[in-house]
């Protein structure tokens, strides 16, 4: 900073500060949005503590009601849902899925970034246009072969095709090419490290905050899908959102028991967002200070 600018920061301090502080209208428009994202999610818990009874109601009930335990026990019951094994196949393939996302992104993303190699820009930018077309474009030919495979109605089509994506792999590149320094990778070169070793004793753990934020946006994404999972799986070896819907498609419409099967659905997405978020942000704000 020059010194004539360096004056002019000291004798209008307040000024400063002025741009960083939020007006009321700032606060009433966070207010609002906080409120109206969080609405729903509450209603939803409303009529999952409740009967079915009152959905209808006018005007409508605001407090939470003591019925939650009676309609969890008919979620799991019910034997149209499958919701248990619903819960278990959505946690096998989003633990699959995530790991193996961070696992591959980030090992490609460290070769494009700090690997020399013929054709490494035209690979990359096949990957980034992977991106542009949209999932619903794949879903015949994938479905296609997983028919030829003999994977319907398994596991692992709804894994092995998300294995790794190209959001991950061009994030873990742009990541790799700022926190990681070439004269770090040099110098293990120099210790006698092999390229993988570099990977797994530099890279990797440089690459920590970004991976974390991958793994969690991942795990969310994986958990809630529900088109390839409807089109390749059949209704009795659903995923959880399966189970939702095939509660949503029976003969007599039960809200409470849809949406205390929401609910349950949520809580292992809040469980993973406050066990790890903190150190997501945490490991984010240190690298954007060390930058």
């Amino acid at each position: 900073m020059t010194a004539p600018l360096a004056a002019r920061v000291r004798r209008r301090p307040g000024r400063m500060r002025g741009l960083w502080d939020a007006s009321p209208l700032t606060y009433l428009a966070l207010v609002v949005a906080i409120v109206l994202s969080l609405f729903p999610i509450y209603w939803m818990i409303v009529i999952a503590t409740r009967g079915n009874d009152v959905v209808a109601d006018v005007p409508p009930p605001m407090l939470p009601g003591g019925q939650f335990g009676e309609n969890a026990a008919r979620l799991f019951a019910n034997e149209d849902a499958y919701f248990l094994k619903g819960l278990l196949n959505s946690a096998v393939v989003s633990g699959a899925v995530t790991l193996s996302t961070v696992f591959f992104a980030s090992l490609a993303g460290f070769a494009f970034a700090k690997l020399r190699f013929r054709g490494r820009n035209a690979l990359l930018l096949t990957i980034v246009a992977t991106m542009m077309i949209p999932v619903q474009m794949g879903i015949i030919p994938l479905y296609m072969i997983m028919v030829r495979l003999g994977w319907q109605n398994s596991l692992q089509a709804v894994i092995v095709p998300f294995l790794v994506t190209g959001f991950g792999v061009f994030m873990m590149r742009q990541y790799a090419d700022q926190a990681v320094p070439d004269e770090l990778i040099e110098a293990a070169r120099v210790d006698g490290c092999t390229t993988f070793g570099i990977y797994w004793r530099v890279v990797l753990p440089a690459l920590r905050p970004a991976a974390g934020v991958l793994g969690l946006l991942t795990f969310m994404q994986t958990w809630n899908e529900f088109m390839w999972p409807l089109a390749v799986l059949n209704p009795d070896n659903p995923t959880v959102q399966l189970s939702i819907n095939n509660l949503a498609n029976a003969y007599f419409a039960d809200y409470s028991l849809m949406f205390a099967g929401t609910t349950v659905a949520v809580l292992p997405l809040l469980v993973v967002f406050v066990i790890f978020g903190r150190q997501i942000i945490g490991g984010i704000m240190e690298g954007a200070v060390k930058a």
